[in-house]
């Protein structure tokens, strides 16, 4: 919606904003958060070589096809000592809530993400720097996690998914595999974040 758009324009860089949603970037242009916004596919990128000294992308490309493809595609798009920018999500984030569905059924409802090192192994042969730490948000009961869910877009199943109403008895069961911290309902993300530095 802007934000990380927003913070670049308030440190006096020229900003395009780019999104695979129309509404996504109606929103952003509400704020103001641009100086141009452009509608198109993070794998299939519509800007000339060497566009921009900063490609920067905020946890979209777990949901690409190929991971190499977006990061190849981000770097063609960096001038030459440029730099690409990124946020992902990897193996082992959502545990709670896996463990949780694993008591209902054995049917999958969140996407499983690639590890640290598939991640690597998808980077351009160019300089990367990968970090990784957990971040867990604490919520009051398990509805209000999975619905936080829904932001992020990480219940969109690269297979599809079933879209029955969830019964009461499901998620009584539910909250009660849950596991609790500090009485509260923990959704743990693991983080990537990546720099890929461009010659």
């Amino acid at each position: 919606t802007g934000a990380g758009s927003l913070d670049w324009r308030a440190r006096g860089c020229d900003v395009t904003a780019f999104d695979l949603s129309p509404a996504m970037l109606a929103r952003a242009r509400e704020r103001g958060a641009a100086h141009r916004y452009v509608q198109g596919d993070i794998e299939a990128l519509p800007f000339a070589d060497g566009s921009f000294d900063l490609v920067w992308s905020n946890l979209a490309v777990q949901w690409c096809q190929s991971l190499s493809d977006a990061l190849t595609g981000m770097l063609r798009v960096a001038r030459p000592g440029g730099r690409v920018a990124f946020s992902t999500l990897a193996h082992g984030s959502l545990g709670e809530l896996h463990q949780a569905w694993a008591a209902v059924d054995d049917r999958p409802h969140a996407n499983r993400f690639a590890s640290a090192d598939a991640v690597h192994a998808a980077a351009p042969d160019a300089r990367m720097t990968l970090r990784q730490h957990p971040v867990t948000l604490l919520f009051g009961d398990a509805l209000s996690a999975m619905q936080s869910l829904k932001g992020i877009g990480a219940t969109h199943l690269h297979a599809g998914r079933d879209s029955r109403t969830l019964t009461r008895r499901e998620l009584r069961r539910l909250e009660d595999a849950w596991p609790r911290q500090d009485g509260r309902f923990p959704l743990t993300y693991q983080l990537i974040s990546g720099v890929i530095e461009r010659d």
